[in-house]
C-alpha cells in the first residue's frame, strides 16, 4: 500500500495481532517516510482486509519473494511466526527489527532502547553475523523491559542502592483473545452466568493474581522470567539490574507500575525527574493527575508521576508510572529504523 513519495518499503510480520495494528499506525501517525508498506500474517489470518494510512489492504501469506526489496521487516505476532520467518527476511536482505522476542538467540542479535543512548555507556559491541558482516537483527523490547531499563539508567548516576518495580500486566498481552475474555469474564459475572476462561483458565476480572490456570497456553511465570532475563541482557552490568515483580491485573491496556528506588543520600525530586526525562520518559508535573491505563493510552514514552518521600527514610522515594503497553514498543521499534536510516 502506497504511504508517500518517498522509495522506502518496509513490512509488518504479524499485521493482524495488537501489536503489528497499532505498529501501521504509529507508521503513519508519526509521519514515518516509508513508501510502501507490505501486511504479512499467518495463514489463517491471510486474505484479511485491514487498512494502512486509511487506505483498504489486504494481509498476504508469506512466500519466498515476500521481503524481496524491502528494507525493514517489523516482526510483530507470535516468537514462534518469527522465529519462522526472520531467516528468509535476513536472507533477503532486510533489516529485521523483532518485536516479538522469537529471534532473541540468534547470532548477531541486538537490543536497542535508542533513548537510553544519551544516558548510559554504550552496550557490548552487536555480534558478527555468521557471514562476517555488521547484525542486520535488531530486538525491540516490550513496554516493561522499556520502563525498568530506562528507570535503572536515570537513576544510576544517584548512587542507587535500591530499585524495585512492580508492573500491573494488561489482559491485551495476551492478544486480543484475552481483551475478550476479560470482557466475557465481566459481563458474565455481573449477570451471575458461568465465566468463560479459554485464555487465562482463571478469573482475571475483579482479581489480581501472581499466576494463570494450569490450563493456559502461556505461564504468566515464564513472562516474568523474559522480563527479568532481557533487563538484565540489555543493561549487561553497565547498571545494577532492579528487583522486578508481575501482577496480572483486570485491566485491558497499558502497564501500571510502582516504583521504589533507595539513594545512598537524599536526593532532590526535580532532579530525579529531570534525569527521567533525559532517559526518554515523560515526566508528569506536579499539576497534572497522577498517569493511569487511561491517560497514557496512544503516548509513546512512558509517563512518570512525582516521587514521594517513603516516611521511613529520607533517601527512599516512590513513584507511580503507566505505559501504554503496546505504542511504547512500537514507537521504539520505529525509533530504531529512523535511527539506521540516518546512519
Amino acid at each position: 500500500m502506497p504511504l508517500g513519495d518517498e522509495s522506502l518499503r518496509v513490512a509488518i510480520a504479524g499485521a493482524t495481532p495488537l501489536r503489528g495494528k497499532d505498529l501501521g499506525d504509529w507508521i503513519e501517525q508519526s509521519g514515518f517516510p516509508v513508501g510502501e508498506v507490505r501486511l504479512f500474517d499467518e495463514e489463517l489470518a491471510a486474505g484479511t482486509l485491514t487498512e494502512i494510512a486509511g487506505e483498504p489492504a489486504v494481509v498476504q501469506r508469506i512466500d519466498p519473494f515476500s521481503f524481496e526489496k524491502t528494507q525493514f521487516v517489523f516482526f510483530t505476532g507470535s516468537a514462534a511466526f518469527a522465529a519462522k520467518h526472520g531467516p528468509a527476511a535476513l536472507t533477503a536482505g532486510a533489516t529485521v527489527i523483532d518485536l516479538s522476542g522469537g529471534l532473541s538467540e540468534s547470532p548477531g542479535a541486538y537490543r536497542w532502547i535508542p533513548a537510553l543512548d544519551a544516558v548510559l555507556a554504550p552496550p557490548p559491541p552487536a555480534a558478527k553475523s555468521p557471514a562476517g558482516d555488521r547484525t542486520h537483527l535488531y530486538l525491540s523490547p516490550s513496554t516493561p523491559v522499556i520502563v525498568a531499563c530506562s528507570l535503572a539508567a536515570a537513576f544510576s548516576s544517584f548512587d542507587l542502592t535500591r530499585l524495585v518495580i512492580t508492573f500491573l500486566h494488561p489482559v491485551s498481552e495476551r492478544g486480543q483473545a484475552g481483551v475478550e475474555e476479560l470482557e466475557n469474564q465481566t459481563v458474565k459475572l455481573l449477570s451471575f452466568q458461568p465465566m468463560p476462561q479459554e485464555v487465562f483458565d482463571v478469573q482475571v476480572a475483579f482479581n489480581l493474581l501472581d499466576h494463570w490456570g494450569p490450563a493456559s497456553k502461556e505461564r504468566l511465570s515464564d513472562v516474568r522470567a523474559a522480563l527479568r532475563h532481557d533487563v538484565h541482557a540489555y543493561l549487561a552490568g553497565r547498571v545494577p539490574t532492579p528487583a522486578m515483580a508481575l501482577v496480572q491485573a483486570p485491566v485491558f491496556y497499558a502497564h501500571t507500575f510502582a516504583v521504589y528506588a533507595e539513594f545512598a543520600k537524599a536526593v532532590e525530586p526535580d532532579a530525579l525527574m529531570a534525569r527521567v526525562e533525559a532517559a526518554g520518559c515523560k515526566a508528569a508535573t506536579a499539576e497534572e493527575q497522577a498517569p493511569s491505563n487511561l491517560s497514557v493510552a496512544g503516548e509513546e514514552k512512558p509517563v512518570m508521576g512525582r516521587p514521594e518521600r517513603d516516611p521511613s527514610t529520607d533517601r527512599g522515594y516512590w513513584f507511580w508510572g503507566a505505559a501504554d503497553n503496546m505504542r511504547v514498543a512500537t514507537a521504539n521499534a520505529l525509533r530504531i529504523a529512523e535511527r539506521l536510516l540516518v546512519a
